[in-house]
């Protein structure tokens, strides 16, 4: 149980060390490459006006998906259920 509180407030403290340094420095949290900003990209996804090889994707993929309950509703056989 001591190593283990030792680790904890060991952890407790780097933490703590981490935040003074981002709060005294100022500057916005990023990874070791900037991210997706360092690219010019604003966002991941979601885009108000998607390229055109993502509307080609998103168009295959719902197509793909109607297929897909197309022929799981052709494959469905009507089942009658009576009380007993």
């Amino acid at each position: 149980m001591t190593y283990f509180l030792i680790t904890f407030g060991f952890f407790l403290v780097i933490g703590a060390a981490m935040a003074v340094g981002y709060i005294f420095q100022k500057k916005e949290l990023s990874g070791s490459c900037g991210g997706l900003a360092s690219v010019g990209i604003d966002k991941e996804c979601n885009c108000d006006n998607p390229c055109e090889n993502r509307r080609e994707r998103e168009r295959l993929a719902a197509l793909e998906e109607q297929e897909a309950n197309k022929a799981l509703h052709d494959n469905q056989e009507t089942i009658d259920v009576k009380n007993i």
